[in-house]
């Protein structure tokens, strides 16, 4: 471990670098002030009002006034803005005359949060101006405030985020990015320290060191690099929950208890990934695909519940996936350690597939051949 620099960098350099470089990049929560055009073409006080407000949200900021539609989208194509607002000619008369104009609002959704968090503001900022539009008519008849807003919200939605009350895109992301690529590093590093013996033909030198036992050669070479990979892990859970302050209600013992388990599993993938394809580079790109693949199938990004069944059903085979359920259970909403039983049995059996392969990895360590 300490004659190749590529451990001491896979090991502890990019796990510390990643770690407090996702944090540090999310350190506001959302994304705040996304460049956002508008294409006025009342311009009246109606729809200079419509724009301050649009302004004043947190995540939007108008950047840039464009005459056409035609410029405005040239804009969103060339990526100078995320979205842009679009308020026709004859809002304000058509609206006094109840005649219901139309407000238009584009957001670019190849960028997903960005887009996301636009189209959320400018269709709020659209109903605020047609409850608007439609209260002014009502004081016109004689409704009193109260009547009016009865009228314009019959009931009123009390909305409380459970457990994220800041709703830090942080707190969501970063607590499964860490061990994410904790995993990955787990899985090239342990694939990289079995398969370079194979390469460099000292595999029956290793055999002979752990007296010719793949149990004991595989326990000596590894275990090293599990306490180095845990100590990395318990890192992580101190600055996200002690430093950060991040939501961890049940406890950070039971995330420590998770976190060894992710290492001990990603471990077991690793031996697995070797013993199937008994080649350096072929076991890499299994390990690195398998590892990307992770961060889509542990339903971080997008929930598991409006995939495809069959992708449901191959989550399963992913320790990231586990590891996820036990944090939202965990640390998020603080159930009990016993409530997540399936996900730790899912674990241990990520820990118990080397046997499967085990003696295969033997004869490959003995008589493989390494061709470049």
């Amino acid at each position: 471990m300490v004659s190749r620099p590529l451990y001491l960098f896979c090991m502890v350099i990019a796990p510390l670098f990643c770690c407090i470089f996702f944090t540090t990049l999310m350190e506001s929560g959302l994304p705040k002030n996304l460049p956002v055009g508008v294409v006025d073409q009342d311009l009246s006080s109606t729809s200079r009002q419509l724009v301050r407000n649009l302004d004043a949200f947190q995540q939007t900021a108008i950047i840039a006034h464009y005459p056409t539609i035609e410029e405005a989208r040239s804009a969103m194509q060339r990526k100078e803005i995320y979205g842009y607002y679009y308020i026709p000619k004859g809002l304000s008369a058509k609206a006094q005359a109840q005649r219901q104009p139309t407000l238009s609002f584009y957001t670019n959704n190849t960028f997903l949060v960005a887009g996301s968090l636009l189209f959320k503001d400018m269709k709020m900022m659209s109903e605020l101006a047609a409850g608007a539009a439609t209260r002014s008519v009502l004081y016109a008849k004689g409704a009193t405030e109260e009547q009016a807003m009865a009228y314009l919200q019959p009931i009123v939605i009390d909305t409380h985020a459970l457990n994220n009350p800041w709703l830090n895109y942080s707190v969501y992301l970063n607590n499964t990015f860490a061990p994410g690529i904790l995993m990955l590093l787990i899985f090239m590093i342990t694939v990289y320290s079995i398969g370079v013996e194979i390469k460099d033909r000292t595999a029956r030198e290793w055999l002979r060191m752990g007296n010719n036992s793949i149990y004991v050669s595989l326990i000596g070479k590894l275990l090293p690099h599990t306490l180095v990979f845990f100590v990395m892990g318990a890192f992580y859970n101190a600055y996200l929950y002690g430093f950060l302050h991040f939501p961890c209600n049940s406890g950070i013992l039971p995330m420590l208890l998770a976190t060894l388990c992710l290492v001990l599993a990603s471990q077991g993938v690793g031996v697995v990934m070797i013993g199937t394809l008994p080649t350096l580079r072929l076991g890499l790109s299994f390990a690195s695909l398998w590892g990307v693949l992770s961060f889509s199938m542990c339903g971080l990004s997008f929930p598991m519940m409006a995939m495809h069944p069959l992708l449901q059903g191959l989550s399963v085979l992913f320790p990231l996936r586990h590891y996820f359920l036990i944090y939202v259970d965990q640390a998020l909403n603080g159930y009990p350690m016993i409530y997540s039983w399936p996900n730790y049995v899912g674990l241990l059996v990520f820990m118990l597939l080397p046997f499967f392969v085990i003696h295969r990895l033997k004869g490959a360590l003995i008589y493989y051949k390494y061709i470049p």
